[in-house]
């Protein structure tokens, strides 16, 4: 649903480009690993607003300054794709940089806030798409929006070629340092395509995959169409609430527990299984932080476990706490089998993973809110997944105040299952909606 007042409210929309200060080096390119490519199709969009003073007496000239700084160690996403000779896409470094998007707002920060309407967020951040032109389209867009009180919004479009969620924060996390003058000591790089790759004509090279769906092929312009209509709306679960989930899906069984992310997977699941009557959700899909595979100053994929869960009965038939353990003993990682897949398709194939399977997404240990500028924090921070397919995504946020204060729940399902579900969160499970 769009909310015409907020969408009416942007305007005077100014669209430049920014690039590094410092040339990296003549031809530099990166490759791209399997699962970077099986990424290509989705894009995560950010909004950061902050209050004043964060970005007071700054102008667009001082704005760019600061980002020529910024890019300097954080080149790699300024770049653009080519295709090699066999058809596989490689990122050109440092190539056309950033683009950005100036706006004006006719509401303050507070009455944007207030809407009721998720969809307000889509007016202050990019929504591009690569292609169908690769050399020229960008990875990274931003969006400055400037509200009548002073406040402002900084938008952020980020390709997930480049890297999960963890990875975007650390790409956007140097801004702030840059205009506080402080510098990392090496730039961020991109994970590197392993050398001892397995051999794609192993008896097994393609084997049956859970967790994608494959599209297109989708050529040059990297996007899919749905002729589902799709709705996000956001829910906030204190940790109160969360302690009395649990004891329900538990059965007050002592001892017994169940993390915040498998508990709000659980109680999701359960009422759309209720208002799908099972259909479609035999195998869901689960995608976590991976410590393991995460190193500081890397922007990659691979530092986010992509597992499924698949029931053996229907899901009408299964009650919360089978799906509790579910959830916590039977999540099954396929990224090894989606590289194989890859691998085995010459690096050509195109695959969805969100949606593709109801897919939830634990983003709560991201850290969102660490961001500041002169001083300043967020007071909210959107983050959503463009470009998913029609079975539907949930993601687990953290509050402002962290986690500690309960978590955001952000879901995005077909149109038409909105009201059902909300409906099923109330009667079942005491969710109630502002």
């Amino acid at each position: 649903m769009m909310s015409s007042k907020e969408q009416n409210s942007i305007y005077d929309l100014k669209i430049s480009t920014v690039a590094p200060g410092l040339v990296c080096g003549n031809d530099e390119f990166q490759e791209l690993t399997a699962l970077d490519q099986a990424m290509k199709l989705h894009y995560l969009r950010f909004v950061y607003y902050f209050r004043t003073p964060a970005f007071d007496g700054f102008n667009i000239t001082n704005i760019k300054r600061t980002m020529f700084d910024w890019l300097n160690h954080a080149y790699i996403p300024c770049g653009r794709f080519r295709r090699t000779d066999t058809g596989r896409p490689i990122l050109k470094c440092n190539d056309g940089g950033v683009r950005i998007i100036e706006a004006s707002c006719h509401l303050s920060l507070d009455e944007w806030l207030e809407s009721k309407y998720d969809s307000r967020h889509k007016f202050v951040v990019p929504n591009n798409v690569i292609g169908p032109e690769l050399p020229f389209s960008p990875l990274v867009m931003i969006q400055l929006t400037k509200f009548k009180c002073g406040a402002t919004s900084v938008g952020m479009s980020w390709s997930h070629t480049l890297g999960d969620a963890s990875s975007a924060m650390s790409f956007i996390r140097l801004w702030p340092q840059a205009i506080a003058g402080h510098y990392p000591a090496q730039p961020i790089t991109m994970a590197q395509p392993q050398t001892n790759v397995t051999d794609t004509q192993s008896p097994n090279p393609n084997p049956n995959i859970l967790s994608v769906k494959r599209v297109g092929p989708v050529g040059d312009l990297w996007s899919t169409s749905s002729n589902s209509k799709m709705e996000t709306f956001s829910i906030y679960i204190s940790m109160s609430e969360l302690t009395q989930l649990q004891a329900k899906i538990c059965q007050e069984k002592v001892g017994v527990d169940i993390p915040p992310f498998e508990c709000i997977c659980v109680v999701i699941w359960h009422c759309l299984g209720k208002i799908r009557h099972g259909l479609g959700l035999q195998n869901v899909t689960v995608c976590k932080s991976d410590l393991r595979n995460r190193t500081k100053g890397t922007i990659t994929n691979k530092s986010q476990s992509i597992g499924v869960v698949k029931s053996d009965i229907p899901i009408v038939e299964c009650n919360p706490k089978q799906l509790g353990s579910l959830m916590m003993n039977n999540v099954v990682d396929e990224r090894n089998n989606i590289e194989e897949a890859m691998k085995s398709d010459n690096m050509l194939s195109d695959f969805l993973i969100y949606g593709a399977n109801l897919t939830f997404v634990d983003l709560s240990d991201v850290s969102f809110y660490e961001i500041e500028v002169r001083g300043q924090t967020p007071v909210y921070v959107n983050c959503s997944i463009d470009n998913i397919d029609d079975k539907g995504v949930v993601l687990v946020l953290p509050t402002p105040k962290g986690c500690s204060d309960g978590r955001i729940v952000s879901i995005t399902l077909q149109e038409n299952e909105v009201a059902d579900l909300k409906m099923a969160l109330k009667e079942d499970w005491c969710i109630a909606f502002a």
